[in-house]
């Protein structure tokens, strides 16, 4: 992709390729507070089991619009006794203009994601601060060698690429 800049304070050129955020939304929240929280919660560090994941699908008439979900499953125990759950699928509906077809799948599957983690991450933090926890604080996560792992797979295994199948995921656990 061309990554070059306009000057300072000059427009982009109309035909420049861009990536437009049409919506973004909590599309399902679930807390389950198994412990309740209670002075308990504060002793000792939990277990933190995190999964990530990235689904995305075409939207519109046409196909001019993408949907990406990007879903966050956070397990926290002390020892085997289950504290809290949570997971969450915050969507972003994304418009590709005047961008090379080659460059639309990076662009689902890392640049999109990278723009959804912040707002993900805020609300993860305070669900479980109102749970009655320290807010949940995930480090920041590349999404770039995720897409490559899930790329190698569908590739051996013979898959489509990740754009051209709707309802296609990429996952992770960390």
């Amino acid at each position: 992709m061309n990554t070059q800049h306009a000057p300072e304070g000059a427009p982009a050129p109309a035909d420049s390729p861009h990536l437009r955020v049409l919506a973004q939304f909590v599309k399902e929240l679930s807390f389950r507070n198994a412990m309740g929280a209670s002075a308990q919660a504060y002793d000792i560090q939990p277990n933190i089991d995190m999964g990530v994941e990235v689904k995305s699908r075409p939207m519109g008439g046409q196909g001019d619009a993408v949907e990406v979900d990007l879903c966050i499953n956070v397990h926290a125990k002390r020892q085997d006794t289950p504290m809290f759950m949570v997971d969450l699928v915050y969507t972003g509906l994304f418009q590709f203009m005047n961008v090379r077809p080659d460059d639309v799948e990076p662009l689902i599957w890392i640049e999109c994601p990278r723009l959804l983690f912040p707002f993900s991450r805020q609300i993860l933090a305070e669900v479980t601060r109102e749970g009655g926890y320290p807010p949940l604080l995930i480090n920041p996560i590349d999404f770039t060698p995720l897409y490559w792992a899930e790329l190698r797979d569908r590739q051996a295994r013979g898959d489509v690429p990740l754009a051209g199948a709707p309802g296609t995921s990429a996952a992770s656990g960390f």
